[in-house]
């Protein structure tokens, strides 16, 4: 892969990998073999995204990722109150019952928050105990449905998040997400 080589699907699904490394680096290893793309070209591709984010282009989130991914599968207007927002949400191959999805501002504007979610008509895990929490085996609406209360809390980068899950087997347990995907218990 060259910077002239255009930056597509696979590459993304790479910076995703990349980040949940630092967590689960057995399963990023299968999913990059899966792929079929070295050690090398994930970190390219990470180095790539991280140029397209510090750019001064004056082009958009919205834009940057439909040149990325192409047209969202779906795009919608949402709101809440006085509030109101635009969701767009990608397919992910690595990830069949997922989607990515992007939340703007209406217009395109500010993004707001960028992770998977579960795709429209894919089933849900079951969610009962700790150990049903197996990396990579929900979104982080699931597991804060699962064990409410949970609390949202900040994570140590901007993809990652956190969240303090009320366990029905024990006490209160922070669990680490990766672009939304759950990585481990705490």
């Amino acid at each position: 892969m060259t910077s002239s080589t255009p930056f597509g699907p696979i590459d993304f699904q790479l910076v995703l990998l990349r980040r949940m490394a630092d967590h689960q680096p057995a399963l990023v290893e299968d999913a990059r073999r899966e792929l079929g793309v070295s050690a090398a070209r994930m970190r390219e591709a990470n180095s790539r995204w991280q140029a397209m984010l510090r750019s001064r282009s004056p082009r958009g989130a919205l834009a940057r990722y439909r040149s990325v991914l192409g047209p969202p599968e779906t795009s919608g207007r949402r709101g809440a109150g006085d509030l109101e927002w635009e969701e767009h949400r990608w397919p992910v191959p690595l990830w069949p019952d997922l989607r990515f999805e992007l939340s703007t501002a209406v217009g395109g504007g500010t993004v707001w928050n960028e992770w998977l979610v579960r795709a429209p008509g894919a089933p849900s895990p079951v969610l009962r105990t700790a150990d049903d929490l197996t990396p990579w085996s929900c979104t982080v609406n699931e597991a804060a449905r699962a064990f409410a209360p949970a609390t949202p809390m900040e994570g140590s980068a901007p993809t990652r998040r956190q969240l303090y899950l009320t366990l029905p087997d024990g006490p209160r347990r922070i669990a680490e997400f990766a672009w939304g995907l759950y990585q481990r218990l705490l």
